[in-house]
């Protein structure tokens, strides 16, 4: 049976799936770095043929994600630190070129949309710190909050207009969505004013595409993107505590 993660594929897009699912199993851990793999093994898991999977296999070879280890077989890459590190800053820089295209391309209609997510946004986050107030469980609400702020992003990207720049992004991001939700969960839970900080940076974004301001909203998504990846990195060695106010 596939696992969470490595579930059946049945789309027309198979190795577009089969390379997400694969590269979602890497960055959350349950492909560890330096476990091998065969190809059959990882088509099973994911119930598809091999040839899908071979085409995954090849962009996350590209990716550096996986290492060649025979014909058949690869490996997952053992990132170091810095490697780490380095990636990180690809992905801030691009995540800062999408919010630099956004705010040439951005049509009113998606401006607004972005206003109403982050309304949402905004509700959500009033019933989450009341719930904290109450010493009440805030799961199910912080869930909805980290899907709006994605869905945020998700537009955000859309306004780019730049399909090419946008799957750069996806194929070095640090995390996978799940990974990310999860360490972000895990640090809320620590500490309920992570993040807070770099909140209303959303709305400042928003103003700054609207009038067209192109480094502005490319400044403003380089230092949230920094900070927040330099936060969840430092969750992996630091303890929650160490989490500024």
């Amino acid at each position: 049976m596939a696992s969470e993660t490595l579930r059946g594929l049945t789309a027309d897009t198979l190795a577009d799936r089969a390379y997400r699912a694969i590269r979602d199993a890497i960055t959350t851990g349950e492909l560890r770095p330096g476990q091998k793999v065969t190809e059959r093994g990882l088509a099973e898991r994911l119930s598809v043929s091999p040839t899908p999977v071979r085409e995954a296999i090849r962009r996350l070879e590209q990716d550096g994600l996986l290492e060649r280890t025979g014909p058949r077989t690869v490996q997952v890459t053992a990132f170091g630190d810095s490697a780490i590190q380095d990636l990180a800053e690809v992905e801030v820089a691009l995540r800062g070129m999408v919010a630099r295209f956004a705010a040439r391309h951005a049509s009113p209609a998606q401006l607004d949309h972005l206003d109403a997510v982050l309304d949402e946004a905004d509700d959500l986050l009033i019933v989450v710190k009341q719930r904290q107030q109450a010493g009440q469980d805030v799961t199910r609400h912080l869930d909805r909050l980290l899907d709006t702020m994605q869905r945020f992003n998700e537009v955000v990207e859309s306004c780019a207009r730049n399909p090419v720049l946008v799957r750069l992004l996806g194929q070095t991001r640090v995390f996978s969505w799940p990974e990310r939700r999860a360490r972000l969960i895990e640090r809320v839970a620590a500490n309920d004013r992570f993040g807070l900080d770099r909140y209303g940076s959303h709305r400042a974004l928003v103003r700054a595409l609207r009038v067209g301001d192109s480094a502005a909203a490319e400044a403003l998504v380089i230092e949230d993107a920094r900070g927040g990846l330099g936060d969840l990195l430092a969750a992996a060695t630091t303890p929650a505590t160490a989490e500024r106010p």
